[in-house]
């Protein structure tokens, strides 16, 4: 079923938020007035696009996420997803063309380690240039890669930026590892998150 552009913006900041609001707090996300969201938000929600886990509270659904061309995640594809990439396959950060920096990561996990002590200008650089949605979609992510594609609409730089991609994949990180079955013994902070291989690139 195809939806009105207004009710597809609705469910793209519904799904960069991921968790449960207000049509309020919808209606200024998507920078448009609350009668028209909330009016649409009903619409939406008839459709099994998006659901009321409590009165007043609105999020995304599996179905409102496919129609974003978002697939459902299976606990083998979250396997697969969350798998120690080889090093032809890992993200190697750079601070600008031809400038690589002695960082890369081998998976989500060890991603979002790195992206808290990347250098801000390398963290911009790849983002810009649409890195990070590439290799999430590389490692088969396709609801990750779109968040990152939705957030660079939001044009967020510095410091909010690395805040919002270290939430955003800290987590997805969360979400995938618990439908695969695993249990969390470290603290987000921990520096040991993955093992470090030999040099390999991305695309810069």
């Amino acid at each position: 079923m195809s939806l009105s552009p207004i009710k597809l913006e609705i469910l793209q900041s519904m799904l960069l938020s991921d968790k449960p609001q207000k049509a309020m707090e919808i209606a200024k996300d998507a920078h448009r007035e609350f009668q028209p969201v909330m009016m649409h938000l009903l619409g939406l929600q008839r459709m099994g696009y998006v659901s009321s886990p409590e009165k007043g509270l609105y999020i995304i659904s599996s179905a409102g996420k496919k129609v974003l061309g978002i697939p459902e995640i299976t606990k083998e594809k979250a396997t697969a997803i969350l798998a120690y990439a080889p090093h032809d396959k890992s993200f190697h950060f750079y601070a600008t063309v031809g400038k690589p920096l002695s960082m890369h990561a081998h998976n989500l996990r060890d991603f979002v380690g790195k992206i808290d002590k990347a250098d801000i200008i390398s963290v911009e650089f790849h983002f810009k240039r649409g890195d990070f949605e590439s290799w999430f979609k590389g490692l088969g992510d396709e609801e990750l890669a779109k968040k990152t594609a939705l957030l660079k609409q939001r044009n967020v730089v510095g410091e909010e930026l690395r805040k919002q991609l270290r939430e955003m994949t800290h987590k997805r990180y969360h979400e995938l590892a618990e439908l695969t079955g695993q249990v969390f013994p470290e603290d987000e902070h921990n520096n040991h998150l993955a093992p470090h291989g030999g040099h390999t690139h991305i695309h810069a």
